[in-house]
This record gives structure tokens, C-alpha cells and sequence, in this order.
């Protein structure tokens, strides 16, 4: 059983979802892809203890404090490519940037790939589930171009802002 609540944080309304023990899901209102990883109807639940987690979290990072991702218990669902692209997403340090095609150069030497398509990881990293807290707003184009961002770029530029990057 999947469990959601809502929340208002400074870029606006954002809903969450969990098992009932992991965060599963975070996303802005009107999101790309809202809830689609979730395999079941969700039910409101606000007084969750990983939702309180989530929240306290949120807060600390608003106020700009840096909060550690690994303080909370994340289990975003997604395919095995997915997963491997999102868990680097959390090794991108909060400040810095990098681009989909230094993920795409990364995950092929771990594979012991020739190659691997920038537009590949692209659309994992658009396609993940818990947004700000695994930070895809960290990734842009190979210019810089603020690009691909399934919450909306005024909101990606909102978040690099916030974390002193534009």
C-alpha cells in the first residue's frame, strides 16, 4: 500500500509518497510524469513518520541549511538503469553542477561501454521520482543550458539559485 500527503514549500505545492517506511515519490504539482512509478492508487496519509522526516528536511533546506540526502530513507522505484543513474544524482554535491554528458561518460566506463547516450540518462534523470531531495536540478546540458527538469525550469533555476550556482 502507497501512502501520500501534501506540503507547500517556498517554490510551491509538492506531494509526497511512501510505502509507509521509505519516501518514494516527491513532486511539484503539475509535475512531468507526477506518480508514475507508483504501482498502486496512493492514500492520504499526512501523519507518517518518513513524511515528518521528509518535511523537517525540506525546511532545513529552504532556510539554507545542507541537510544529507542519506538522512532519509529513500526507495525511488525505477528500472536497473534508473536506479544506477539516480544514486549517482545523489553524489552531486550540493553547489555543483554537472551535465548529462558527464553522467553518460561515467556510466559507460562502469560498464565498460564505448558510449552512452547523453539523451539515455537524460531521460532517467527526468524521469526521477523524488525531486529536489535527489537533486536532478544539478544536471544541465553541456553548455550550461538549464534544460530537462520534469518540475519546470523556473523551478530548476529557482533551486541553483537557491544553492548559488546562477
Amino acid at each position: 500500500m502507497f501512502f501520500s500527503t501534501e506540503l507547500r514549500v517556498p517554490l510551491g505545492k509538492i506531494t509526497l509518497a511512501s510505502d509507509g517506511e521509505y519516501l518514494c515519490g516527491l513532486w511539484f504539482q503539475g509535475q512531468k510524469y507526477f506518480g508514475e512509478t507508483i504501482p498502486e492508487e496512493m492514500h492520504q496519509k499526512n501523519d507518517l513518520e518518513i513524511f515528518q522526516k521528509t518535511e523537517n528536511w525540506l525546511e532545513r533546506y529552504f532556510t539554507g541549511k545542507r541537510p544529507e540526502i542519506s538522512e532519509l530513507p529513500l526507495r525511488p522505484i525505477g528500472s536497473e538503469f534508473r536506479q544506477r543513474i539516480w544514486k549517482m544524482l545523489c553524489e552531486i554535491p550540493y553547489g555543483e553542477i554537472t551535465t548529462y554528458g558527464e553522467i553518460a561518460h561515467r556510466i559507460a566506463e562502469e560498464q565498460g561501454l564505448e558510449h552512452m547516450s547523453a539523451q539515455a540518462v537524460g531521460g532517467a534523470v527526468g524521469h526521477n521520482p523524488i525531486s529536489i531531495i535527489i537533486p536532478c536540478h544539478r544536471v544541465v546540458g553541456s553548455k550550461g543550458g538549464l534544460t530537462g527538469y520534469a518540475g519546470g525550469i523556473d523551478k530548476k533555476r529557482k533551486l541553483l539559485e537557491h544553492e548559488g550556482m546562477i
